[in-house]
Parts: C-alpha cells; sequence; structure tokens
C-alpha cells in the first residue's frame, strides 16, 4: 500500500474539499421540504463514486429517498467488500443553539480536535465517515494497488429507519453479493486509543396515545372531575422503571443474554473517565439500572426513553384547559437475543393494562430492529483491529455499543455475511445534536487506515481457504 497512502498524503486538500461541498447540501430526509436537497445529494454522492473509479454507478429510485449503487471487480475469484453508508442527515434544530449555520461548513479547534474539525450538519453521521471509504478505494485504484472487488450502497433514509432498504436489499441480493459488510457509522474511544464496535443494540420504537375526553375542556369546570390525559400518561410512563431504574415490563428481560463476571471486566478496560463524561454533558450524577456500571448501562444492558412527550396548551402565556388528549414518543434499546416485535407487543400489552377506564390508549409502534454482534475471532473483526494498529500504533479494544443500526441485523439475514463497524468518529462530536462535528485527523486516519483493511482481509481470506 505504499504508492495508495503516498497517494492519500498528497491529495488531503482535495478529499477536505469533496466533504465541504457534500456537507453543504442540506439532506434532511426526515422533512419532505428538502426533498429536492436530497436529491442533489444523491447525484453529487454518485458523481464521487465515478470520480473515484467506481463503474455501473447509478442512483437507484424508491418509494422514498434514492439509493446509490457502484462497484469495481476486478476479478470475481477475489473478495469482494460491501461498504455502506447514507448521505442523509438529522434534521439541524434547534438552529439557534448552532454557533454556525449548519450547512455552511467550517473549520474551528476544539480540545478534543487540536488539528481542527469540520462543523456541520452530516459531517460525523455520517457522510464524513462514508466519504473516507470512497477516498481510500479512489487511492486505491489510482495507485493499482486495489487487493479486491468492492461495491458501495449509500442510501438516503437511515435516520428515519432506512424504510425502504430492506425491500432493495432483497430485491438485489445477487448485485450486493459480497463476503464482508464494511461501515464507519460509529466512534473509537479517543484519537489514542483505537477500538472497534463489536455489538450494537436493537430498538423498539412506539409512540402512545392516552385520550380522555372527546374534546379539551374547561379545567376549573370539568377539573378534579375527569381524568386528566397527561397527568395519566405520565403516571404510567413512570412505572415503567422501579426504584432501582430496572424495567417493569413482564418478561422484558426473558431473553437478555447474561455476560459473565469475565466478559463484564473485559467490557470494563475500556478507558473511562467519570468526572470528564459528568461534565461534557453538564449533569452532577450519573442515572441508571442498579448493579451495572456506565459503560455496561450503555452497552449491554437494555433501555426504555421518553424521547418525547406533548398535550394540552404548550404556547405562550396561559390558557386553562384540561386536555382531551396526550401523547409520548418511547424507544426501548435492545440487546442481543431479545426480539423487536416481540418487545413491542409485551409492551403494548403492559402499557394497556396500567391505564386506567377513564383513558383510552392507542399504541402505535414505528421502526425497530435487532441487535448484532461481530464476532472477535472472525476474519472481519481480525483485519480490521490490525489495520487499525497499524495506523495508531496501538492495540485494539473492542467495544459494545449503545446505538442501533438495524441494517447490520438485515445484512445478515439477507446478505448473510458479517459486518465490520469500523468507526472513527468520537462521543463528542454532537451528532444529532446542535453543532456536529468532525475531527480533520479521524477523517484523514480513516482514509489512511481503510486500505489496510483491504490488504488484510484479502491476506487472512485466502489463507483461510
Amino acid at each position: 500500500m505504499k504508492n495508495t497512502q503516498a497517494y492519500i498524503n498528497t491529495h488531503q486538500n482535495e478529499f477536505l474539499e469533496d466533504l465541504k461541498n457534500l456537507l453543504s447540501i442540506p439532506s434532511v430526509s426526515a422533512d419532505p421540504h428538502f426533498k429536492k436537497d436530497m436529491v442533489a445529494a444523491a447525484k453529487a454522492t454518485a458523481q464521487l463514486l465515478k470520480g473515484a473509479g467506481l463503474r455501473k454507478v447509478k442512483v437507484n429510485k424508491t418509494k422514498g429517498h434514492p439509493i446509490i449503487y457502484g462497484e469495481r471487480i476486478i476479478d470475481k475469484k477475489l473478495p469482494t467488500v460491501l461498504i455502506y453508508g447514507h448521505y442523509d442527515v438529522q434534521p439541524a434544530d434547534p438552529i439557534e443553539l448552532w454557533e454556525s449555520p449548519p450547512f455552511e461548513p467550517i473549520i474551528k479547534k476544539t480540545k478534543s480536535h487540536p488539528q481542527g474539525a469540520i462543523f456541520a450538519r452530516g459531517a460525523a453521521d455520517d457522510k464524513g465517515q462514508f466519504l473516507m471509504h470512497v477516498q481510500a478505494v479512489k487511492a486505491m485504484i489510482v495507485s493499482k494497488e486495489l487487493p479486491c472487488n468492492v461495491k458501495f450502497m449509500i442510501e438516503g433514509e437511515e435516520e428515519v429507519g432506512s424504510i425502504h432498504l430492506g425491500d432493495f436489499v432483497k430485491s438485489n441480493k445477487k448485485m450486493l453479493a459480497s463476503d464482508v459488510i464494511l461501515i464507519s457509522d460509529t466512534s473509537i474511544l479517543n484519537n489514542k486509543t483505537p477500538s472497534i464496535t463489536i455489538g450494537l443494540r436493537g430498538l423498539s420504537y412506539v409512540e402512545v396515545e392516552v385520550t380522555g375526553p372527546n374534546r379539551d375542556l374547561h379545567s376549573g369546570v370539568y377539573g378534579g372531575a375527569v381524568a386528566n390525559p397527561i397527568n395519566i400518561l405520565t403516571k404510567m410512563i413512570a412505572s415503567l422503571h422501579d426504584e432501582n431504574n430496572h424495567i417493569t415490563i413482564p418478561g422484558f428481560y426473558d431473553d437478555v443474554k447474561a455476560f459473565s463476571a469475565k466478559d463484564r471486566a473485559a467490557l470494563n478496560k475500556a478507558p473511562f473517565a467519570e468526572a470528564k463524561y459528568k461534565k461534557e454533558i453538564g449533569i452532577r450524577e450519573l442515572h441508571g439500572e442498579k448493579g451495572y456500571t456506565t459503560i455496561e448501562r450503555v452497552g449491554i444492558r437494555p433501555t426504555l426513553d421518553v424521547n418525547g412527550i406533548w398535550g394540552g396548551y404548550i404556547g405562550e402565556g396561559a390558557k386553562t384547559v384540561l386536555p382531551s388528549k396526550a401523547y409520548a414518543k418511547i424507544s426501548m434499546r435492545l440487546v442481543s437475543n431479545q426480539n423487536p416485535k416481540k418487545i413491542t407487543q409485551l409492551f403494548t400489552k403492559h402499557f394497556k393494562s396500567l391505564a386506567p377506564k377513564s383513558v383510552k390508549v392507542k399504541v402505535n409502534p414505528h421502526h425497530g430492529g435487532d441487535a448484532a454482534v461481530t464476532p472477535i475471532d472472525s476474519i472481519e473483526y481480525q483485519a480490521a483491529a490490525k489495520a487499525l494498529e497499524t495506523t495508531f500504533r496501538k492495540e485494539v479494544i473492542p467495544q459494545m455499543s449503545g446505538g442501533s443500526i438495524p441494517i447490520v441485523a438485515l445484512f445478515s439475514k439477507v446478505l448473510k455475511v458479517n459486518t465490520v463497524l469500523m468507526g472513527f468518529g468520537l462521543d463528542s462530536d454532537a451528532i444529532h445534536s446542535p453543532n456536529e462535528h468532525y475531527g480533520l485527523f479521524n477523517f484523514y486516519k480513516g482514509i489512511e487506515t481503510i486500505p489496510y483493511f483491504f490488504e488484510n482481509y484479502v491476506k487472512m481470506k485466502i489463507n483461510n481457504h
């Protein structure tokens, strides 16, 4: 990879300009007002693939936003790496909390990124991370050092649950056939401690609706005689955890995998500074399930959280109303062996049982996904670990992630291959929040590392046969 690395070192400015151009497109998949920008981002992504030397590049239409595909097949007898990413981003709201416009990329230095970071919505999630792969593959192609076949699938609906990706994957299994899937949509522990995410939590996401009277009522005339849906809803939600922050839904933990004391000890070897952790997010005390460390709570334990709650009057001033309805959005992060459909059913049955006869309850399931685990003794993991150790010159630490990427389980079921989650972001990069950013160190380190994964994987795959 000597020529590839030389190319990478001399083209950093070009790589950065490509990223700036892509970040300037407000590709917000959740908001219909950005439909034209989604199309523009899809076309821009396709152009980047073509510019990298990919062939059969196509913007594939779906019932939602497009999925871009491209490939470079050098020898059908060689292994094939499929790279997945997404060009859609979260809404930038609240805009007023951004220190610079969210779609006008700017580079600033921070404590976490003394070499500078690029600030823009989508910088770390996921434009900066999938673009690392485009640039790394381009470097290998130009340098004539691409050691195997490569395919790209970049979608535009990850931030809204990858609604149409499943149908696309099932309909294009032959086109997407590969030996391993490589994704950079996760983080490392810090810029001095490389890590690979070996586990992702699954997800069950629901919206609940509690209805009382058939219309909003005057709280003075009816208050005390008619059930207030907001009061009822908050009591129902509060009862979903006990005094030890254990989830009270019957059967919720039945399929949760119990980690051995040895495995828990290994997991807790990851560096964790509690004081810094609390300071960064502005809290005085940590909170969670009793009997588990913070690392365990966000990695190997399931959770239930209210993501939003509303009802009644929330405008300026006062309005003495007893509302007709109250709503909440609730997400449950699931761990290995927990089935999202089963958990949704358990939640629905239990939540409805909590309601008094004075109200009616609806539970509307949204998207979900299975948890996923990549074995550390697999060729895929070993190839990635060796690549990171080459560029960081440090031993890699495997880590469990609290987040969910439902498509990883989808790939496993439909394409029958393992996924490597080789992300380069930091937890402090403010993804999904105002002032999202991505370190230049991380961006360039990813481009530098990815070719070594290709090299290692091909050697290990061939030797294993």
